[in-house]
């Protein structure tokens, strides 16, 4: 029997090891993730907002515009995805048509958050969270939404910035009550907190590591030790990207040229491994 991403993606929850998922913000930086070994991807809300809008993660992205992009990955790598819905679009009847949307466009997970909207970056200030019973509510109708069984809803509570870590278990807690497959309990500021999360909730958590953020930086193999199914770097190829094009265009700036220095910049030959041109000019000599 074929295993599909979604048990594929069930199986890595529930086996705890610290599964690293880096984001992506496109097809190609999917491609580039799955091409590298990882096990899973994450559709990255913020990366979607940077990259596409040149905006901050604060809003501004739509249910269309992480649909689409969700296909366009779905279509471009095999991997299980876990996607950001960030708070669901709405009320609990739009977190419903969101839950269904994402599912057909190829979601193993679905990530929902209980900010007040328009939400912002969980590593901001001033971040504000809805009522316990509200956000409980919406993760209910995510879960009766889903048409396939094995796809997770993953549950994210912001509480700990505006309410404390008590406050942001108690939430978690009722959540995986109301269904939801994974926790993610966002924006800890010790490292207490973190060893702290998997002996409170028993529910498989994500831990999310952003790069300059509120959260302690922790090894991923000290992570999984602590029992948590997922290490989340949403962005860690986003701002390797900014980087890498800041540094190629200062060098084209100064040099007024750019060979094909590996160093600098991938090569022709490799960008054209990626995008998966020798498979494109077979089916031309096929059809031709």
């Amino acid at each position: 029997m074929t295993v599909s991403t979604r048990q594929k993606l069930k199986a890595l929850a529930q086996a705890r090891r610290g599964v690293i998922v880096p984001g992506a913000f496109n097809a190609m930086s999917a491609r580039v993730v799955e091409d590298l070994g990882f096990e899973a991807i994450y559709v990255t809300g913020a990366g979607v907002t940077n990259m596409w809008f040149a905006l901050p993660d604060q809003g501004f992205m739509g249910l269309h515009e992480i649909a689409d992009h969700t296909a366009r990955i779905r279509d471009a790598v095999q991997l299980p995805l876990l996607v950001d819905a960030d708070t669901g679009f709405g009320n609990a009847l739009n977190v419903y048509h969101t839950v269904r949307t994402l599912e057909r466009a190829g979601a193993d997970a679905i990530q929902l958050e209980d900010q007040v909207a328009p939400k912002r970056c969980g590593h901001f200030s001033g971040k504000a969270v809805i009522a316990a019973d509200e956000a409980v509510s919406k993760i209910k109708a995510a879960v009766d939404a889903r048409r396939d069984a094995d796809t997770l809803i993953m549950a994210r509570t912001d509480a700990c910035a505006s309410q404390g870590f008590e406050a942001a278990i108690e939430r978690a807690a009722r959540f995986a009550e109301a269904g939801a497959d994974i926790l993610f309990v966002e924006a800890v500021t010790t490292p207490e907190q973190i060893r702290a999360l998997p002996q409170r909730l028993p529910t498989p958590q994500l831990m999310n590591m952003v790069i300059g953020g509120k959260t302690p930086i922790t090894d991923a193999d000290e992570l999984a030790s602590l029992g948590y199914g997922f290490v989340l770097y949403a962005n860690a190829a986003l701002q390797g990207a900014v980087a890498g094009m800041q540094r190629a265009l200062r060098f084209l700036q100064q040099h007024k040229r750019v060979d094909e220095d590996p160093q600098l910049v991938a090569p022709f030959s490799e960008r054209q491994r990626l995008v998966g041109k020798p498979g494109w000019d077979a089916l031309e000599k096929r059809y031709t």
